[in-house]
């Protein structure tokens, strides 16, 4: 079954839930746009992941309707193999790179803003000592040191 993940996308998922919902294209263009024949298609109906998919977007579909957050939702996930394209392409300039880096960090809620920011920007050190039911929590400033290489 870990061979079957690699058939499909959420996107794939995503138009078989609009064609079996009514409103999306005819099969054989979803099929000719994701590049699957039809003993694809028989493999992806048995793999229960691609099948969970598919009817969490019909159940979505069916309560909200097409919503346009959810049309976007969707090229969202397709975007991210343009993003992965431009940030290992080397006639990319370094800036959109970053650019992209940083807004796929955030968009996953990877980025460092989370569960205990206190808003400071310069960041910090938090160590929590556990010393049979008495906790110390001992908090450190981030120091910048401002030097050259030769200072050093």
């Amino acid at each position: 079954m870990a061979r079957l993940s690699k058939m499909w996308n959420d996107r794939l998922a995503f138009d078989m839930a609009l064609r079996l919902e009514g409103s999306g294209e005819a099969m054989q263009d979803i099929m000719a746009r994701h590049g699957i024949d039809a003993a694809t298609l028989i493999a992806l109906k048995k793999d229960p992941v691609f099948i969970k998919r598919v009817d969490d977007y019909r159940t979505e579909i069916q309560a909200k309707g097409l919503t346009f957050k959810l049309k976007a939702r969707a090229q969202a996930e397709e975007l991210l193999t343009t993003s992965w394209l431009l940030i290992h392409n080397p006639d990319v300039s370094p800036t959109v790179k970053a650019d992209l880096i940083k807004s796929t960090v955030k968009w996953a809620g990877l980025d460092s803003k989370g569960d205990n920011d206190t808003g400071e920007s310069a960041g910090g050190v938090r160590i929590t000592i556990n010393l049979g039911g008495v906790e110390d929590v001992v908090e450190t400033k981030t120091k910048v040191i401002d030097a050259d290489p030769g200072d050093l």
